[in-house]
Parts: C-alpha cells; sequence; structure tokens
C-alpha cells in the first residue's frame, strides 16, 4: 500500500531510501501473505529469517570492517517500522541481535569484535540479551544470578527470564552480579556462548522452554538456568568487571527507540486496515468512512501514527549525532506504545464485530499492541526516567 503523506522522513540520502523501499517489498512480498499462518501456528519464521539475512540486515548497523553496512540507528529504526508493519515478531528476531552488535561495537575489546561482529553481520550468530530474572521486572539493581571467580575464569548460578532468541541464538550479553555490595558497580556483562535449541545448550546452562503468550508468537521467549557455568575472565565484554549495568542501559537506549518504531509500524498496520475495511463496508446506504463518528476518528489514528513517527525519528537522530538521549528515546518508547494500543484499539472498533474474527488481521494486532507497553521498560519506567530527566535539565 502506499505511503501517502504519513510517516515520511525527510533528509535521507539515496541509499537509505533503496534500503527502505527493498525492505517495504520484502514486507508486502514475504511477510504480510504468510503472518496469519504463522503466527497461528506460533512457527518460527525461518525463510523470512533466511530473507533477512540475505538483504543483509542482520549487520545493518556493523561497520563496514567487519562485514556489516555500516548504517546509523535511524536507518535500522525506519526499517524495523517497516518490518513491524508486516508482523511484529519479526523485528523481535532482528532487535535483540542489534542490541548486542551495538554492545559490542561500544564497548568490546578489540579481539571481542574481530569474533563476534563478522558472523553477526553476516547472521550466522545470532545475539540475545539477559538482564531480567523472575522476581525483579524493572529494578535492575535486584538481579540475583552470581558470577563467584575461579580459577582464571567464573562460575555463573542463578536463573534470567524474558530473553528474546533465547533458543535461537548462539550469543546471550547477560548481566550479572560480580560484587553484590558494590551496587550498579558491581555489575557485569558475560559474552555466553551456546548452541542453539532447548534443555542444556552447554555445560551448566539451559533454556528449559518457551514461555506461552498471549501475542508477539513466532519469536522465542525463554528463560535460561545458570548452574555453575564455568566462562573465562575474556568473555567479560570490555574486558573489565563492573560495567555491565551502563553497558545494558546504553543497549536498552537504543532499544528503546527500536521499541517505539515497532509501534510506529503496528499502528501504521492497523490504521491501513480501518481505512480500507471504511471504505468497503458500507451502513445506511454509504461507506462507513462518510460517517463523521468514524471520519474523525481516522482523522485521530493518522495524526497519532504521524506524531509517533517524528518522535522516534527524533530520538533515532539525536543518539546518531552523539548526544545523550535518554530523554527522547523514553517519550519516544512511551508516546508510541501509547499511541499503538490507541490506534489499534480504534481500528478494532471500525472493524466492528469482525475485530473479533480471527479471519482479520486487526485480531492480531490487537494481541500484540500490549506488548509495547512493557518491551524495553514499562510506560510506568519511562515517564519516570522523563520526569528525572528534566528535572536534572532544569536544576544545570
Amino acid at each position: 500500500m502506499s505511503g501517502g503523506r504519513l510517516q515520511q522522513t525527510h533528509g535521507l540520502t539515496d541509499e537509505q531510501r533503496e534500503i527502505l523501499a527493498t525492505v517495504r517489498s520484502f514486507v508486502d512480498r514475504e511477510i504480510l501473505p504468510v503472518a496469519a499462518d504463522l503466527e497461528r501456528a506460533d512457527a518460527y519464521p525461518q525463510e523470512i529469517v533466511d530473507g533477512m539475512a540475505a538483504l543483509g540486515l542482520f549487520g545493518l548497523t556493523i561497520a563496514e570492517e567487519y562485514g556489516g553496512l555500516g548504517e546509523s540507528l535511524l536507518t535500522y529504526a525506519l526499517v524495523v517500522e517497516e518490518l513491524s508493519r508486516g508482523w511484529m515478531s519479526v523485528s523481535g528476531i532482528v532487535n535483540t541481535h542489534f542490541i548486542v552488535a551495538w554492545m559490542l561495537a561500544q564497548h568490546g575489546t578489540p579481539g571481542q569484535k574481530a569474533r563476534y561482529l563478522p558472523k553477526m553481520a553476516a547472521g550466522e550468530v545470532r545475539g540475545a540479551f539477559s538482564m531480567s530474572e523472575p522476581h525483579c521486572g524493572s529494578d535492575v539493581s535486584a538481579i540475583r544470578t552470581r558470577a563467584v571467580p575461579d580459577g582464571d575464569g567464573y562460575l555463573i548460578t542463578g536463573q534470567k527470564m524474558w530473553l528474546t532468541n533465547g533458543a535461537t541464538s548462539h550469543l546471550v550479553a547477560t548481566l550479572v552480579k560480580t560484587d553484590p555490595d558494590a551496587g550498579h558497580k558491581g555489575m557485569t556483562t558475560f559474552l555466553v556462548d551456546k548452541t542453539p535449541g532447548f534443555g542444556e545448550v552447554a555445560p551448566g546452562l539451559a533454556i528449559p522452554g518457551k514461555i506461552e503468550k498471549m501475542g508477539y508468537k513466532g519469536v522465542d521467549t525463554t528463560e535460561m538456568v545458570f548452574d555453575a557455568y564455568r566462562i573465562g575472565a575474556g568473555q567479560i565484554l570490555g574486558g573489565t568487571p563492573g560495567r555491565g549495568f551502563y553497558q545494558m542501559m546504553d543497549g536498552v537506549e537504543v532499544g528503546r527507540v527500536n521499541v517505539a518504531a515497532r509501534g510506529c509500524g503496528v499502528a501504521r498496520r492497523a490504521y491501513e486496515l480501518a481505512l480500507d475495511y471504511a471504505r468497503q463496508r458500507e451502513t445506511f446506504g454509504k461507506p462507513i468512512a462518510e460517517h463523521q463518528a468514524v471520519l474523525f476518528r481516522l482523522a485521530e489514528m493518522a495524526t497519532k501514527v504521524e506524531a509517533a513517527h517524528q518522535m522516534m525519528v527524533m530520538a533515532a537522530r539525536r543518539k546518531d549525532s552523539g548526544d545523550r538521549n535518554d530523554l527522547e528515546a523514553g517519550m519516544a518508547k512511551y508516546l508510541a506504545g501509547e499511541y499503538c494500543k490507541e490506534v489499534v484499539e480504534a481500528s478494532f472498533r471500525i472493524h466492528g464485530g469482525y475485530a473479533y474474527s480471527r479471519e482479520y488481521e486487526i485480531e492480531r494486532l490487537y494481541r500484540e499492541a500490549p506488548m509495547l507497553l512493557i518491551g524495553e521498560g514499562t510506560a510506568d519506567i519511562q515517564k519516570l526516567i522523563i520526569g528525572r530527566r528534566l528535572l536534572e535539565e532544569r536544576g544545570a
């Protein structure tokens, strides 16, 4: 479907436009026709993943010297927006991989970059990252998974939760405590190698099974259990313990731009479906799009789609400029998530009774949108970040 005037991004290069046109065509041709069947089956979209690898999407932001395309966060976010318009789960497969690649590029040692980034760019090594645990939720400082020194390495014991790509990944950037008495400075990110799959994926490391979810299907979400898992000190991201919290927060910051982009893509698709349905469905002798109540609803939806997109673009561009963007990323993630929920619900209402049928795509979007309210930090956490940053700047 033609983009029209919504979600236009000014100032893009010819190469960026070409990338986006290619991804848009891929979504229309390879994702939208099969998304419903794959989602119902909760099936991993292997053919779509292979297609994304062939397009170079797993290496989109990885530097050219490591075999990637060397593109910006903005380019990546716009690609995620397009992928999410097709099926949000597909963007999840790329996102955690992207965050790990970002963390390696920003914080990894030269040896770690040389070892992992070329294979990640090719899609041969898939990344996942792990902060959360069953009991702590948004309170990252309350994690209990420990790494204790053991000879020239460490033994890790504990349980992690909510790993996107937990089973299909080869490399998991994992936050653990190395010094429980040092607060945030006692946390370390380890680069954990494993084989894809469920069960024991390395000695002392298990992926128990897939967590069943109301939406966001196809992509695997898992736990990860360490039982005296031995890892070398050379697998500490950056080589120095105690920097893990700040490395993870850097990764989550770009991840929040990603979640905002997902919200933009899902909202855009919900709007497209509502507009098409409102033009075709007739009541009282005319298309329902001509009834003022529906027309007003479409106008509100389009405005929210556009506002969320522009804020997401602003947050990505600020990060690309080298500036801190936690305020903008928090605002973009918060606004896009809330607006996505509202636009999807408005589309659901326009579809009427048919929206409750699994035959209509809006039913899937209605189950997927809530994930954006909690992924990469809840809406309340975003408001906390925004408020604190505003106070900091006012006091500066």
